[in-house]
């Protein structure tokens, strides 16, 4: 389960690019909070803990509890518009989350195990298809990573979506094919560069060798 943060905001009055515009000069960050068959309210945030949190892996995928001038509401964060030059935060976007509330989100992909892969202990890479993968599931039941074990694996071996256990409830979004999320691939690079810098070497020493003088003649 996750732990929950708390976000402190404040509720606004005005709505509008006006008003937003007025906020961002008070130093505070717009937003609005919907859904959960309520009307939206907007609030303003400190941009500190934004910054914060959008540091932290996973930020779109943890719920939070929006603290409302003393009213907290169970969110998640669903958009951010940011500054084009500084990726400074503009705007944000929160869904309200109840009881029984069902969403799709992307969780992180964790791999562990890689000391006990035998095709990476022979010199394979780990090709990774999937750093995120999309959950349709619970909204109080998201998890903060998906744990994929590489133990066991050889090369040319390929972890699918079936590899990995999912939290009670949960299921991926795409569900029409047995996807991958990583493969353990042949160093084949590293074999074909070999005999091309041992080609190599032989030019590259005729090359740097002075040509030999002709015999003078005789007089």
């Amino acid at each position: 389960m996750q732990e929950i943060t708390t976000i402190a905001a404040q509720r606004r009055e005005r709505a509008g690019k006006g008003a937003a515009r007025a906020t961002r000069r008070d130093g505070s960050i717009p937003g609005v909070v919907y859904g959960d068959k309520q009307e939206p309210s907007i609030i303003s945030l400190d941009p500190r803990m934004i910054e914060r949190e959008m540091g932290r892996a996973g930020f779109f995928a943890r719920i939070y509890d929006l603290d409302v001038g003393g009213e907290k509401q169970r969110v998640l964060a669903r958009d951010v518009q940011l500054h084009p030059v500084t990726d400074r935060p503009l705007h944000i976007d929160f869904l309200r989350v109840g009881a029984h509330t069902r969403i799709r989100v992307f969780v992180p992909v964790n791999f562990i195990g890689q000391d006990r892969s035998p095709g990476l202990k022979k010199g394979g890479v780990l090709n990774i298809v999937r750093h995120e993968i999309e959950l349709y599931c619970a909204a109080d039941g998201i998890p903060d990573i998906l744990t994929v074990d590489l133990s066991g694996t050889e090369i040319h071996d390929s972890i699918h979506i079936s590899h990995v256990t999912l939290p009670e409830g949960a299921r991926p979004v795409i569900v029409d094919r047995d996807f991958t999320i990583a493969s353990v691939a042949a160093p084949t690079v590293a074999v074909a560069e070999e005999p091309a810098a041992a080609a190599a070497a032989p030019a590259a020493a005729a090359k740097a060798a002075p040509a030999a003088k002709a015999p003078a003649k005789k007089k």
